[in-house]
């Protein structure tokens, strides 16, 4: 969406304060023996407390409030009765609808202490986003979220996955501008433009550029290795960004 009036900020606000503690209720609640589905179960309860609605339930029919994904699953993990282990590697994404307005969150962690390599990764997702959000202005090219996330990633020493990117959000969960890379693509000419809502998520890896399809129809599994995503939900401006998760 663009934004047209302060309601729309405000809006977007809530909606992305509310995502924002979700998340932190679950990430808290992820350790060592807990069921993945009881996770979600914590989520959907706090959403139905809000007055909000899973975001990815209501768009796709999504089997779940939340994707929790772990270990080779890069996103769209099904939340089921997996018990999760010492050194598992789970993200977490939440994205909800409220009064209208939706925002989208994620982070990814590691259950109990990480692995050096494991630490790596986080710190270098994690720093992907916040690079990539920290350049944002109006007027800049679209694919300089793409060039800075593999400019990050490159330096750390780990691949950005192909198939998985940000988009556009804010009156629906996915909407213009469409799909945006999160590898540097020279033949987008697009441009980001004052008000516009995004999502910034890069998923990097150890291994794969590109994710297969499980079983399940849902969930985007590494081939080899594993990945990790942080997400905010970000409105263009002229000046800073303004980070609404």
């Amino acid at each position: 969406m663009t934004i047209e009036h302060q309601d729309d900020i405000d809006g977007l606000r809530r909606a992305g304060a509310l995502v924002s503690g979700i998340l932190a209720r679950m990430r808290e609640a992820a350790v060592e023996g807990v069921v993945s589905r009881d996770l979600d179960a914590l989520g959907a309860e706090l959403m139905r407390e809000a007055g909000a609605r899973s975001a990815p339930a209501l768009t796709y029919g999504f089997p779940a409030a939340t994707c929790i994904s772990i270990n080779a699953v890069a996103a769209h993990g099904i939340p089921d009765a997996t018990v999760l282990r010492d050194g598992d590697l789970v993200n977490i994404d939440v994205s909800a609808e409220l009064d209208g307005y939706f925002a989208d969150t994620g982070a990814s962690f590691v259950v109990g202490t990480p692995s050096p390599r494991q630490q790596r990764l986080l710190d270098a997702a994690r720093e992907a986003r916040d690079a990539a959000v920290a350049q944002l202005r109006a007027d800049n090219p679209l694919n300089s979220i793409g060039r800075t996330v593999e400019a990050v990633a490159a330096r750390r020493g780990f691949r950005v996955i192909r198939d998985l990117g940000s988009h556009g959000v804010g009156r629906a969960l996915h909407e213009a501008p469409g799909t945006i890379p999160g590898h540097y693509d020279p033949r987008d000419s697009r441009r980001l433009h004052d008000g516009m809502v995004i999502t910034v998520e890069p998923f990097l890896a150890t291994h794969c550029t590109r994710t297969v399809e499980a079983d399940d129809g849902w969930a985007m599994v590494c081939p080899r290795g594993y990945a990790a995503q942080f997400e905010h939900t970000v409105v263009v401006t002229r000046g800073e960004p303004i980070v609404v998760t």
